[in-house]
């Protein structure tokens, strides 16, 4: 990955539905250079995915929550159960196994407490390798998204 790759990728990471037309001015090449610099990244898999991000109170979902899991037995059969019961609950818009005191820490979104709750009877009450989870409600979504710093060669 050279110069342009990570001005190309920060420029994504601002707005994902730029074109090679857009992005030429902004890094300095050509839009050709730009669109086979673009299918190269997508390939590699260095550009994971391309998602439009929701305002959640617009869609009823204004509830974001945080919550820790901890579970019961670590063996590689109960974690990939949980993992995937989390890949596909609709509610759960992020995972992460961790390491320290918990074992998992989910973003989730509902549309209100009474939703929440109902989450938890499905997926953590209902669910015996789930010893506790801890909850924190968001009160101001400060920042989000998923841009980070992509490092040039110089």
């Amino acid at each position: 990955m050279d110069r342009f790759d990570s001005l190309i990728l920060d420029a994504l990471q601002g707005n994902a539905r730029l074109t090679a037309e857009a992005l030429a001015p902004l890094v300095g090449l050509s839009p050709d250079a730009c669109r086979k610099r673009l299918a190269r990244l997508r390939a590699s898999g260095v550009i994971e995915a391309e998602i439009a991000i929701l305002r959640p109170e617009r869609i009823g979902r204004g509830l974001i929550l945080i919550v820790e899991v901890t579970l019961q037995n670590e063996r590689m059969a109960d974690l990939d159960r949980f993992k995937a019961r989390m890949q596909a609950a609709p509610e759960v818009m992020q995972c992460y196994y961790v390491t320290g005191n918990a074992d998992f820490f989910l973003i989730l979104s509902a549309r209100d407490m009474a939703d929440y709750e109902d989450f938890t009877r499905r997926y953590f009450f209902a669910e015996d390798n789930v010893l506790r989870f801890r909850t924190s409600a968001v009160m101001d979504r400060v920042k989000t998204g998923f841009a980070m710093p992509v490092a040039t060669d110089g």
